[in-house]
């Protein structure tokens, strides 16, 4: 399968930027289902022939450190198991172990990732891979996730990265700002958390380079 026809449905336009930079098609859907959802279609639109959700992911296993890479062999999705696709994921790099929650909202808090994973034994949390695999199963393509931990299982979001995305999939600065200002307590966690997705972006360019310009 030739880069140029795989389709990377993310939440952020920078993600979808690595995405593109490597020669695969992507699109943002600013971090919810329904946004992922139409992200993916448009993908089919311009061709592509297998959806990959990619980009960062909240970690629910506690040994999982910001940048570890995760290939799920499935995504936890409600009552629903979305099998992903075992020879795309071997493109990726070669499944992991546990599969992958399908979220509606950011998990913030280290005792809800501690519940969730607990309930699932899912490594890790995002709010792209149910829709994008929603998708693929109605058009019959082959799916799978490219995803890395950003935060950890045993660290807590602060308030400003909860909200941290416009409507333009992109960071709103000015949101951040204001939590900031309204709570300046948080600017210590804010920094690691910034520090944290560096680090899983840097894990995820690295797997994107080792992705073979084509396979069969």
């Amino acid at each position: 399968m030739e880069r140029r026809i795989m389709g990377f449905v993310t939440g952020l336009t920078a993600e979808a930027r690595l995405a593109t930079a490597a020669g695969f098609m992507a699109a943002a859907g600013g971090g919810t289902p329904a946004g992922a959802a139409r992200a993916a279609e448009t993908l089919l639109a311009q061709g592509a022939q297998a959806l990959i959700s990619f980009g960062l992911a909240g970690g629910l296993a506690p040994s999982l450190a910001p940048g570890a890479i995760l290939i799920p062999p499935s995504v936890i999705d409600g009552e629903n198991v979305f099998m992903c696709d075992a020879a795309l994921a071997d493109i990726l790099g070669g499944a992991t172990q546990n599969p992958m929650l399908a979220g509606r909202d950011i998990i913030a808090l280290v005792a809800e990732k501690s519940e969730l994973f607990q309930a699932t034994n899912a490594d890790a949390i995002d709010l792209e891979s149910g829709a994008a695999a929603r998708v693929a199963l109605a058009n019959n393509i082959p799916f799978a996730v490219l995803r890395a931990v950003a935060d950890p299982a045993d660290r807590n979001l602060p308030p400003a990265a909860v909200n941290a995305l416009n409507a333009a999939c992109k960071i709103n600065f000015f949101a951040i700002l204001a939590s900031v200002l309204a709570n300046p307590g948080q600017i210590p966690a804010l920094i690691q958390v910034g520090r944290d997705a560096a680090q899983a972006r840097t894990a995820l360019l690295k797997q994107l380079q080792q992705i073979p310009r084509r396979a069969e």
